[in-house]
């Protein structure tokens, strides 16, 4: 543990667009410019990664991952002879997904006569020299690695060589000093005698065996993880649908429950409203018919009334009409006295 602390210590990183610092997980660096230009893997994402004087644009950056942050993305996936393909993008273009010889071929192609295409070339012959230089010098670190310091931890960068892959840092625990080299065997010579040929070949044969066998098991057991893994994530799968429909099913009887309450608190409301509209219906047709009674009554009493005043006013005209005549008459004899007495005036 405190190996892999202090190896973490040794990989102390800060991102050169954001705050972010220390182990960062995912990162991205420079092929040329080395660790002068790191990007946290969010910047490289969001397109932070700016050229500089010495920087430039169509330098390859290289991904490098953690061995925790490898595990989340990678799921477990396992080293293929120490390395990983590596994946990157074309500055001319920006098509991405290239190793580093295919992204050198698609240059060749494609970009030729870009002004920058010859600067491009040259980095990747450097990075093919380095990468050659590596290739030989690994048998000797592989012959070195028990005489390393017991403090000291190993960092090994994998470069990724397909399209759509990523590369990724591994952090290794301390080599054990108490490991012999194995010894390379001698050659036989002309005077081994045939039993200790066939010796040679049974321990060859058995040793072969053991090995398969080994591989079979390693197999077996990362098909049984494998299978264990699977059988976890169906009963998971299993456990959510299962709890998920019994939430459906009470969440549904639920809504059902309320819409039932709900339908028959409308349905008594209204029965109450149908009621009071009735009730109102009746008492409107009460007051109808008492006002229709109370009308008649008054056109009764008015017709009545009418009739009396009609009677009355031909009772007046008729003593009107009677004192007329007593007038007519009374003014007639008076006339006749009139003409008599002037009569007897005029004769005497």
């Amino acid at each position: 543990m405190s190996s892999i602390i202090s190896s973490f210590q040794k990989l102390y990183r800060k991102c050169l667009s954001c705050p972010a610092q220390g182990d960062l997980g995912r990162r991205y660096e420079c092929s040329v410019c080395g660790q002068e230009v790191i990007y946290c893997g969010n910047c490289f994402d969001d397109g932070k990664n700016k050229p500089t004087k010495k920087h430039k644009y169509y330098h390859p950056m290289k991904a490098i991952y953690n061995r925790a942050t490898f595990d989340l993305y990678f799921c477990g996936e396992e080293l293929i002879n120490g390395e990983a393909p590596q994946s990157f993008k074309c500055a001319f273009c920006g098509e991405m997904g290239f190793g580093t010889e295919e992204l050198q071929m698609h240059v060749l192609t494609k970009h030729s006569d870009h002004p920058d295409a010859d600067d491009l070339m040259e980095i990747f012959k450097q990075m093919n020299k380095v990468k050659k230089g590596q290739d030989k010098s690994e048998p000797e670190e592989e012959t070195d690695a028990p005489a390393k310091a017991e403090n000291e931890s190993t960092e090994i960068r994998c470069q990724e060589k397909s399209r759509g892959g990523l590369s990724y840092e591994v952090i290794l625990a301390e080599p054990a000093p108490n490991v012999a080299v194995p010894k390379r065997p001698v050659t036989p010579g002309k005077n081994v005698s045939v039993e200790e040929i066939e010796q040679k070949l049974k321990a060859a044969e058995e040793r072969r065996i053991s090995l398969e066998a080994k591989k079979m098991a390693e197999i077996s057991t990362k098909l049984a993880k494998v299978e264990e893994a699977t059988r976890k994530k169906d009963e998971i799968t299993n456990e959510f649908i299962t709890q998920t429909k019994e939430q459906l099913e009470t969440k549904m009887e639920s809504v059902v429950e309320k819409r039932e309450a709900i339908i028959s608190d409308m349905k008594e409301k209204l029965k109450i409203h149908a009621q009071e509209i009735e009730k109102t219906r009746e008492t409107l047709e009460q007051q109808k018919a008492n006002e229709q009674k109370a009308i008649e009554e008054k056109l009764k009493i008015a017709q009545s009334l009418r009739d009396e005043n009609i009677k009355k006013m031909l009772d007046r005209l008729k003593e009107h009409e009677r004192r007329a005549e007593l007038v007519r008459q009374n003014k007639a004899q008076t006339q006749d006295m009139d003409g008599q007495q002037n009569a007897i005036a005029s004769s005497g």
